[in-house]
């Protein structure tokens, strides 16, 4: 794929999923904004993956912080053509012993925060009347799963999100989908215990983790010229974990 002309902002790309997403659109050619919150760590990873890479500090859940990301990409590379909605964050518990704050705060981040970027994005995209919007949801968004209703309910609201914004912008030709990883080998999940790890893996029919290079794969078909008549759809990034 070829993302010459493009530029492209991935919030929260400085490790995992999101660093993987930024990784590869870069290499095909796509002037990239690594996203995230620590300074340091946003202009280590954009001098590592290099090319046409620049980082921005934006925490996603500061509209006049994500505006100001918004405006500096436009500058710098002229457009604003692909926004990848990955910040997120976990804060497990089971239900009843949940904290209020770690229910909010994770609702802020992963669908707050993915409202937000859409929003100010999209008065740019509009202008240009084009766009592409990918959300990185979850397969626990799907299906649920004990001990994490802050973040199944965050993930579940972004695919609501998708879909409304999917129509709201259509007639913009602003197109806006979702991606649902499942068990994807990042930091998050190394820090599982083996028993954990071997459980998730026997629900898995292709038997093994994905990666965060498959994660990225999704995203970029629906960010480029093949998916340009796909809109308001989820494709879950699971191994089959959650085929119906």
């Amino acid at each position: 794929m070829d993302f010459s002309d493009k530029s492209v902002v991935v919030t929260g790309s400085a490790r995992g999923i999101g660093r993987a997403i930024a990784e590869q659109f870069a290499a095909a050619g796509a002037s990239v904004v690594v996203s995230d919150l620590d300074q340091a760590t946003v202009e280590k990873t954009a001098s590592e993956i290099g090319g046409k890479t620049i980082g921005i500090v934006a925490n996603v859940t500061d509209s006049e912080g994500l505006e100001s990301l918004f405006k500096a990409t436009k500058e710098k590379f002229g457009s604003l053509d692909i926004l990848v909605n990955n910040a997120g964050i976990t804060r497990d518990t089971l239900m009843i012993r949940m904290d209020e704050k770690d229910w909010d705060l994770v609702l802020d981040i992963n669908l707050k925060g993915a409202f937000l970027a859409t929003k100010l994005a999209a008065k740019i995209m509009m202008k240009q009347r084009s766009g592409r919007i990918v959300n990185i949801s979850s397969v626990v968004g799907l299906t649920g799963n004990a001990g994490q209703t802050n973040y199944s309910a965050s993930k579940a609201g972004l695919l609501g999100f998708t879909r409304s914004a999917a129509k709201e912008l259509a007639s913009r030709g602003i197109t806006v989908n979702a991606v649902a990883p499942g068990f994807i080998q990042t930091e998050m999940t190394e820090a599982l215990s083996d028993a954990a790890k071997e459980k998730f893996l026997q629900n898995i029919p292709l038997k093994r983790p994905g990666t965060p290079l498959d994660v990225a794969r999704a995203v970029m078909f629906f960010a480029s010229k093949d998916a340009e008549y796909i809109t308001g759809q989820v494709v879950a990034v699971d191994g089959g974990l959650t085929m119906q």
